[in-house]
């Protein structure tokens, strides 16, 4: 019996520990974070579930999988140099890349959610950190052509706190398909 309530005392020691450092927003972790954690916390915040953006490949019937939050706090601009790309010709599995450059042309700072390519075959990195106000950054496309012979268009989805929230850019070309071995029996 005497160690059934040592444990029950620890248990319950143990849960008014998380009970406090719940009250004091997460305990000691939030003191450390930098000015850019602290943004990026604040403006995933802002977000609400409601505000649900689907991407090109549309939702999962019943979840949100394929689903972005939108943002719906403080509103900024975009800015591309240039939001298409056309790649010429290249030979089917090569791999192009590309670097769509953009700038913070509001005041507020700037805050890419997600960037979603149109298919598997093309991937965008962004900056996962806020862009300032006046500041420019990029965005990296890279397109993989193996399978994909003829010419081709891919968009990338960009969702931010911008207005519009999603912005969009293309990358295309035409992908020389591999010459296909003839038949048996045919010359």
């Amino acid at each position: 019996m005497e160690r059934n309530k040592q444990i029950q005392v620890g248990l319950l020691v143990v849960l008014a520990l998380l009970l406090i450092a719940n009250l004091f927003g997460g305990g000691f972790k939030n003191w450390f974070k930098s000015e850019n954690e602290k943004i990026r916390e604040s403006a995933a915040a802002s977000m609400s579930a409601d505000a649900t953006v689907g991407n090109a490949s549309g939702n999962i019937p019943g979840t949100n999988v394929n689903s972005t939050l939108a943002p719906s706090g403080p509103a900024t601009t975009i800015q591309y140099e240039n939001d298409k790309f056309d790649f010429g010709t290249v030979n089917e599995g090569e791999v192009v890349k590309h670097i769509f450059k953009f700038k913070n042309t509001g005041n507020e700072p700037l805050l890419i959610t997600n960037a979603k390519g149109s298919c598997g075959c093309t991937v965008p990195t962004w900056p996962k950190e806020p862009v300032a106000p006046g500041a420019s950054a990029e965005i990296k496309v890279e397109f993989n052509s193996k399978g994909k012979p003829g010419r081709q268009s891919k968009k990338v989805t960009v969702t931010a706190n911008t207005t519009p929230t999603e912005t969009f850019l293309e990358i295309m070309g035409e992908v020389k398909g591999k010459e296909q071995p003839a038949a048996k029996g045919v010359n």
